[in-house]
């Protein structure tokens, strides 16, 4: 509306510019016909602002409002809708269970099943064995006719045992270390310093050793309590860093100079 008002102004604009410049009236002449063309103009757009509201007073529109519910039949499709996105939610977490979840714990249980029995020396049980119908059967039914019934068992039993001894033998250390701490300094000595080890369970345990002592020490005191350093390790209580254990480095070098505070934490798994 604006746009039609701007070019009929500047028609009646141009209209009246040439009807002067052509015409004999004076210029006072002149600006009284521009002036009522201007008012002119103006009633005009007036009217025009003012009609859809006039018709709009004298034929007012009425628009029924229902308030009716939708339809059976939407709400039918939205609740299909809805169970059908539930249905491939679930499928994907059933899949990301199976697919990922599950080999994942089933290898971690594997490799703690192994590092058990490796600690408890029981490694033949990690051993597959002899299936049903395998090489113990053939075997078996490898006899002589003329061989004895004790004779056939001692046959029998000799490759079995040779292979068991094999697998045993390489698993199994050859010599045992056995653990032995040094005695206690008394409090009075210099360079002594009271170190404590916070196990898992909360249970504490207290010991003095000489700060020129090795960190290896450590390890082995963790070990004769009960934890073994190849599943746990040990762990400043604040900041939180990993102690250095080794057999050349002393106490002192690992960061201990007074009476500290060690967390025994079991060790990450390593995820191959």
């Amino acid at each position: 509306m604006s746009n039609r008002c701007v070019v009929l102004c500047v028609l009646l604009s141009g209209v009246c510019f040439i009807s002067w410049k052509h015409s004999i009236i004076g210029v006072k002449d002149a600006l009284k016909l521009a002036g009522r063309g201007l008012i002119f103009l103006g009633i005009c757009t007036w009217l025009i602002s003012i009609f859809p509201r006039l018709k709009i007073f004298f034929f007012p529109v009425t628009q029924e409002l229902t308030d009716s519910p939708p339809p059976e039949s939407s709400r039918l499709k939205e609740e299909q809708v809805r169970r059908t996105q539930q249905d491939l939610q679930n499928d994907k977490m059933s899949d990301y269970a199976e697919n990922v979840l599950k080999p994942r714990q089933n290898s971690l249980l594997q490799q703690k099943t192994e590092r058990y029995y490796r600690m408890t020396g029981e490694t033949w049980k990690l051993s597959p064995g002899f299936p049903v119908g395998g090489e113990e059967d053939k075997i078996c039914h490898a006899v002589d006719v003329d061989e004895s019934p004790n004779q056939g068992a001692r046959r029998r039993r000799k490759p079995m045992q040779t292979a068991t001894q094999d697998t045993v033998q390489e698993e199994v250390p050859k010599q045992k270390r056995v653990i032995v701490l040094p005695d206690e300094p008394s409090v009075d000595t210099e360079g002594v310093v009271k170190i404590a080890l916070r196990c898992p369970g909360r249970r504490a345990t207290h010991r003095r050793f000489l700060k020129t002592w090795s960190s290896q020490l450590l390890l082995d005191w963790m070990m004769k309590i009960g934890y073994h350093p190849a599943l746990y390790t040990l762990y400043m209580s604040y900041p939180r860093t990993k102690v250095l254990t080794a057999a050349d480095v002393s106490l002192e070098e690992a960061g201990i100079h007074t009476d500290t505070l060690l967390n025994v934490e079991e060790k990450e798994p390593l995820h191959i």
